[in-house]
């Protein structure tokens, strides 16, 4: 049996006028991996991952990306590759006019999710397969 190796972007993207929606493009024991679209003015909520890291690719656009949890932000934009390690706040908010479109990885699967405390009952939808942000 052959595994899928390739991906069309195309079909995980899922546009929401609510919450960013993380749609999971492939999860395995080593790695999760999820397709993002982030409207202007929405955000994904600051959080960390406990046990692993989380790597950002972005396709488009761009937005203010939350660095600690006093609300430290840096600009991000199409073409920059953004790294949370271990137990690093990351968020990110389109400041833009366009979506921002990426891609995470998260490693390993069992990376874990926290929301930051003031953040907590805002974490977006999930479409896919079961496993944590």
């Amino acid at each position: 049996m052959s595994i899928r190796r390739v991906f069309d972007i195309s079909e995980h993207l899922q546009p929401s006028d609510d919450e960013p929606i993380r749609s999971i493009v492939q999860e395995t024991p080593d790695a999760t991996i999820v397709a993002w679209i982030v409207r202007p003015g929405q955000c994904i909520a600051p959080h960390v991952h406990p046990h692993g890291q989380d790597t950002w690719t972005l396709l488009s656009g761009e937005g203010h990306y939350q660095t600690d949890e006093a609300g430290t932000t840096v600009r991000i934009a199409t073409g920059d590759v953004v790294v949370a390690s271990r137990g690093e706040v990351h968020g990110v908010r389109n400041t833009g006019s366009q979506p921002l479109v990426f891609i995470s990885v998260v490693c390993p699967l069992e990376a874990g999710y926290r929301l930051l405390p003031s953040m907590a009952g805002t974490a977006p939808p999930l479409i896919g397969s079961s496993g944590q942000a």
